[in-house]
């Protein structure tokens, strides 16, 4: 039976933030058990691969369901033993990772499909109310917000300033612009203005460049330094959302059916992936040889990370619009079918599937051994292995 979240909620005391097992580079590879013991950033980590260390959770069950007061569309955070995670009702929930229980709530006047990030004692938060959030991460107290000319659909990136002296929270705004606010005071460092709207959550690559898609079909390259462009790549199309990452690889999806490999240093597209009746509304997920991606015809596609040739691909009863994780030993990702799969990297052969009982478009989340993901019906699941 579910619980419901509309009760008295308790007010936590937090304990120092864990670090993630994420860099721009990827996973550090650990053979231990719960490698990956926060997640604190969208797709897991600034390079936004939606990868981790461990092994997959094997037998899975459901440890705790609860229902929220609205669907779930963006990934979870999870850290210091609270989960992280708004609603399209525009409510925003902390709830104990261990019960299931809240913690504390904080509603926005629209709909939340951003994802959050969690660091330096706060939660940052876009709305479709056109604020970006900062929050307190004990008692979710609004500390500041920051308003847009539209909505914020994108998860924030944490880094440093140049000087080593401020903290900034990278966001894009559906307004066409990335912004790199102070999270003092959500005070503007730099700005970033491209021609048509951005969806997705920035990444970091080298440490050095801010990367995003944007609707004007473009692949920007910006100094994290200053907000000047770097280099800019034209695609068929304008690119949906989130892109994925390694070394001075961007993958992206757009509205042209295609996932497109770029080189932030080359000015031309690297390959191009089509699949010409159905879109890929997903974010990539990545391992050194493989770029798994969900599409609406139904299927998880592996595509060659080198070449843009398909290496297999994995039918559902649904389309799948959810990023998957890509564990060391299995790719794990919902269906609007409401099963999670998963499957073996090297040939999409099905390793087990859950059955949710409630479609899954949302990008799963990853911490402590266990799988966390919203539903279509307002469900929040904690998947464990037994």
């Amino acid at each position: 039976m579910k619980n419901s979240l509309s009760g008295p909620l308790v007010i936590w005391t937090s304990l120092a933030l864990l670090g993630s097992t994420m860099g721009n580079g990827g996973p550090v590879e650990n053979k231990g058990a719960a490698v990956t013991k926060s997640w604190t950033m969208p797709r897991g980590g600034n390079a936004l691969q939606g990868r981790v260390a461990d092994a997959v959770p094997r037998k899975p069950k459901v440890k705790w369901d609860v229902v929220l007061d609205g669907p779930v569309i963006g990934d979870a955070a999870i850290a210091d033993g609270t989960v992280y995670i708004g609603t399209v009702m525009g409510t925003f929930y902390a709830i104990n990772f261990e019960t299931g229980k809240a913690r504390w709530k904080f509603e926005t006047e629209d709909t939340i499909d951003a994802p959050p990030t969690v660091g330096l004692g706060r939660v940052f938060i876009g709305s479709s109310d056109r604020f970006f959030y900062c929050l307190d991460q004990k008692t979710g107290k609004e500390l500041w917000k920051y308003e847009g000319a539209d909505k914020f659909v994108g998860g924030g990136l944490l880094v440093r300033s140049p000087d080593n002296k401020e903290n900034w929270i990278v966001v894009n705004g559906y307004d066409g612009i990335c912004r790199a606010l102070r999270t003092k005071d959500g005070s503007e460092a730099w700005t970033y203005e491209t021609a048509a709207q951005i969806n997705g959550t920035p990444a970091l690559v080298n440490g050095k460049t801010v990367v995003l898609g944007g609707c004007d079909a473009l692949v920007h390259v910006i100094d994290v330094t200053n907000g000047k462009a770097v280099n800019e790549v034209q695609v068929d199309a304008e690119i949906i959302g989130t892109v994925a990452t390694m070394g001075s690889m961007v993958y992206s999806a757009n509205y042209g059916n295609q996932l497109v490999a770029v080189d932030i240093e080359k000015k031309k597209p690297k390959w191009t992936y089509e699949d010409k009746d159905f879109g890929f509304y997903a974010a990539p997920a990545l391992n050194n040889e493989l770029i798994f991606i969900g599409s609406r015809d139904k299927h998880l596609h592996a595509v060659n990370r080198e070449s843009g040739k398909r290496a297999w691909r994995f039918k559902t009863g649904s389309r799948i619009d959810g990023g998957a994780i890509v564990f060391r030993d299995a790719v794990v990702f919902g269906s609007g079918d409401g099963r999670l799969y998963a499957l073996k990297p090297s040939d999409g052969s099905e390793i087990w599937r859950l059955d949710l009982g409630e479609g899954i478009s949302s990008d799963l989340a990853f911490a402590n051994g266990c799988v966390v993901v919203g539903g279509a019906d307002g469900s929040l699941f904690c998947i464990e292995g037994q």
